[in-house]
C-alpha cells in the first residue's frame, strides 16, 4: 500500500478508501460475501430458524500487548459472547474508526490478525465498514464486532437456569488479560511473562455442551470479572454461590501484581476463560472435556450454587484457606479502565 499511515481519504468513499478497502480488508479477510463488495454480506439462515446476535466495541490501550493486540480482542470477544449462548458462531462483521495518522503497518498488522484469529475460530467475515477521523479524533484505532451464529433446536441456555446443587466450573486461570494489558500500559516488570489470555472458546463450550447435555449456562467473565459474572447468575436465578477461593486457579505471577496494585483477581478482566454451571451429575464429565480442549487444560471446579434462605437476597461468598466467608461483590466503579 502507497501510504505510510491513515489519512482523512481513506474514509471519503472514494479512490483512496477503495484501495484500503481492497489492499488491506480483501486481502486478509477474503470470504465471498465480503469480496462480493457488497453493503451487506449475504448468508443462509439455519435450518433451525434460531440464531444468536452479539455485537461488542474495542477500544483497549495499547493496542499491542502481551499476547495479543486488539484485532484478536475483537474476533475472540465477540465469537465467545455469541458461543455462551450455545449457537454454533458463523459470521462476523467489523467496523473499523481510524485516527488520521495511525501507522499503516499497525492496522496491516492488526487486521492479519483478525483474519488468523477468525480462521482459528471457524468463522467468517462477511461484512465491515471503515470510518476515518481527524487526528486527535479517537485514540489510533477502534473496533466493532458483531456476531452471528445458529443456536441448536433445543438448547436454551441461561443465567437464569442455575439452581440449588450444581457445580460451577472455570476454564483456567484468572486475571491474565487485564494484569497483561495494565503491565504494558504502565511499562510495570513482574519479574515473569504475564500474557493476555485472549482465545476464541466457541470449540471449548461445544466439548462442554456434549459432555454435559444439561447444562445451564456460560459466561466468559470479561470487565468485572469472575465477580461480576457469579452475581450476575446469583440474581437472575435467585440463588446463592458459594466458590473455594484455594480451588480458583491463579498463576503466582498475576496474584503477585495483584496484591502489589490492590486490585482483586477476582474482579480483573478476562479474555479467554469461560464460566460454566452445570448439574452435579454432569460436572466431572464437563471438567474432563475442558481439560481435553485447547484453552482449558487448567480448567476446575469452583463452588456450588445454593438454596437460598427464606426471604434472603441473591449472593456470592467466598470461603477462604482459612475456613471463613466472606461476600463476593460486584466491581464497583472502573478497576481497569480500557482493557478490552
Amino acid at each position: 500500500m502507497a501510504y505510510d499511515t491513515v489519512l482523512l481519504g481513506h474514509g471519503s468513499g472514494g479512490q483512496m478508501m477503495k484501495r484500503l478497502i481492497d489492499e488491506l480488508f480483501f486481502e486478509c479477510f477474503g470470504s465471498p460475501e465480503l469480496v462480493a463488495g457488497n453493503d451487506a454480506g449475504v448468508a443462509e439462515l439455519p435450518p433451525t430458524g434460531r440464531i444468536a446476535l452479539s455485537t461488542d466495541s474495542f477500544v483497549v490501550t495499547p493496542q499491542f500487548f502481551p499476547g495479543g493486540n486488539i484485532g484478536r480482542l475483537a474476533v475472540c470477544g465477540t465469537v465467545n459472547d455469541v458461543a455462551t449462548s450455545g449457537a454454533q458462531v458463523r459470521y462476523l462483521s467489523c467496523g473499523f474508526i481510524l485516527e488520521e495518522g495511525y501507522p499503516m503497518d499497525d492496522l496491516r498488522t492488526i487486521v492479519q490478525t483478525m483474519a488468523e484469529t477468525a480462521a482459528e475460530a471457524g468463522v467468517r467475515i462477511i461484512t465491515g465498514d471503515t470510518k476515518v477521523v481527524e487526528r486527535g479524533g479517537a485514540d489510533g484505532v477502534y473496533i466493532n464486532t458483531a456476531g452471528v451464529g445458529e443456536v441448536p433446536a433445543g438448547v436454551a441456555l441461561s443465567g437464569a437456569a442455575c439452581r440449588p446443587g450444581d457445580v460451577v466450573l472455570l476454564s483456567g486461570t484468572l486475571g491474565d488479560h487485564g494484569i497483561a494489558v495494565m503491565s504494558q500500559r504502565e511499562g510495570l516488570s513482574f519479574g515473569t511473562d504475564i500474557v493476555s489470555d485472549a482465545a476464541p472458546l466457541n470449540g471449548l463450550i461445544a466439548a462442554v455442551m456434549e459432555a454435559a447435555p444439561h447444562v445451564r449456562c456460560f459466561r466468559d467473565p470479561t470487565r468485572g470479572g469472575l465477580a461480576s459474572t457469579l452475581n450476575e447468575f446469583a440474581s437472575a436465578s435467585n440463588v446463592a454461590i458459594e466458590v473455594e477461593e484455594e480451588a480458583i486457579p491463579v498463576r503466582d505471577a498475576v496474584r503477585g501484581a495483584c496484591e502489589m496494585l490492590g486490585y482483586d483477581v477476582l474482579q480483573v478482566a478476562n479474555e479467554g476463560k469461560m464460566v460454566a454451571v452445570v448439574p452435579a451429575a454432569e460436572a466431572d464429565d464437563a471438567l474432563r472435556a475442558m481439560r481435553a480442549s485447547r484453552y482449558g487444560e487448567n480448567a476446575a471446579i469452583i463452588g456450588r450454587v445454593e438454596e437460598l434462605a427464606s426471604g434472603a437476597a441473591p449472593i456470592v461468598r467466598v470461603r477462604t484457606g482459612w475456613g471463613s466467608t466472606r461476600v463476593l461483590d460486584m466491581l464497583v466503579g472502573e478497576q481497569l479502565p480500557r482493557i478490552c
